[in-house]
């Protein structure tokens, strides 16, 4: 599989593997209208993101972007945040329906129903925080530099940060500190808060991390992991209770595959397992 988006690169370096590159380098990979309210919608970031989910070739995802940054965020030369009207109440309602737009766009890698693996390297500034927010596991190298960059562009970050950020670290203490400054902070500090599970040397090694454990995970039954990340989503704002029943009631389902035999069968085997695609 080898698919060139409009500055999307999506290659697949490993069975059941894609690779999704952000691929604008020469702007540090920085986002603009093309990527997020193109009209007819999807935009180009969901429409790579919903193509992936529904594809029975992929298992698992990893993004990055290419060249030496993740994303420097919003390209603030070639994105119009200018909106039509003079009515004051009218002009409410545009604003929030295209911000709407541009938080169901970025959600498209939270909705993917694949794991999404998610490599910051070099600058990973603005949109990247929150595209971050969205993806399953983080990995970062060593030389990242983070920043919820949007106070210094006079604006509250309102395309998932500031809801996301608070519920995967853990400290609202941290979130409102590098929310509020603005500050650039280190891998090493994403790290110690939990933003990121792991920190590599360079963008190589942290991309051949991930494309290891993108591997590792699309060996396992589809069913298993697509239902894995669904419940833990699902759960993720609602009591244990609640999980535990929404669990009862997904796996009355999904128990029922063949996936089950399968995978205790390689174990008793000491043989590989193989899934149908899902």
């Amino acid at each position: 599989m080898s698919r060139t988006y409009n500055h999307f690169n999506v290659t697949s370096p490993e069975p059941y593997v894609a690779h999704v590159e952000i691929n604008r380098p020469e702007r540090l990979n920085a986002f603009y209208q093309e990527y997020l309210l193109t009209s007819p919608p999807p935009s180009k970031y969901a429409q790579v993101f919903n193509t992936l989910s529904h594809s029975p070739d992929v298992r698992s995802i990893v993004l990055s972007g290419a060249g030496p940054s993740f994303t420097v965020g919003l390209d603030i030369q070639k994105t119009n945040l200018a909106f039509p009207g003079s009515d004051g109440a009218r002009k409410a309602w545009e604003i929030k329906r295209g911000v709407a737009e541009f938080q169901e766009c970025i959600s498209a890698s939270e909705k993917c129903e694949k794991p999404v693996i998610c490599v910051l390297h070099g600058f990973s500034f603005g949109l990247a925080i929150d595209i971050a927010c969205t993806t399953d596991v983080r990995i970062s190298s060593a030389d990242t530099r983070f920043s919820v960059k949007e106070v210094d562009v006079g604006l509250a970050a309102d395309i998932g940060t500031l809801s996301r950020l608070p519920k995967i670290v853990g400290s609202l203490s941290w979130v409102k500190d590098v929310a509020l400054s603005a500050r650039i902070f280190s891998a090493e500090e994403a790290l110690r808060v939990g933003f990121v599970s792991a920190v590599e040397s360079d963008k190589d090694a942290a991309v051949k991390r991930a494309l290891e454990m993108a591997s590792l995970i699309a060996g396992k039954s589809p069913v298993a992991v697509q239902s894995t990340k669904a419940i833990v989503n699902w759960s993720v704002d609602r009591t244990v209770a609640d999980g535990l029943a929404y669990t009862q009631a997904w796996n009355a389902a999904a128990l029922q595959t063949g996936d089950v035999g399968e995978a205790v069968g390689a174990m008793l085997g000491k043989r590989k397992a193989r899934f149908e695609k899902l």
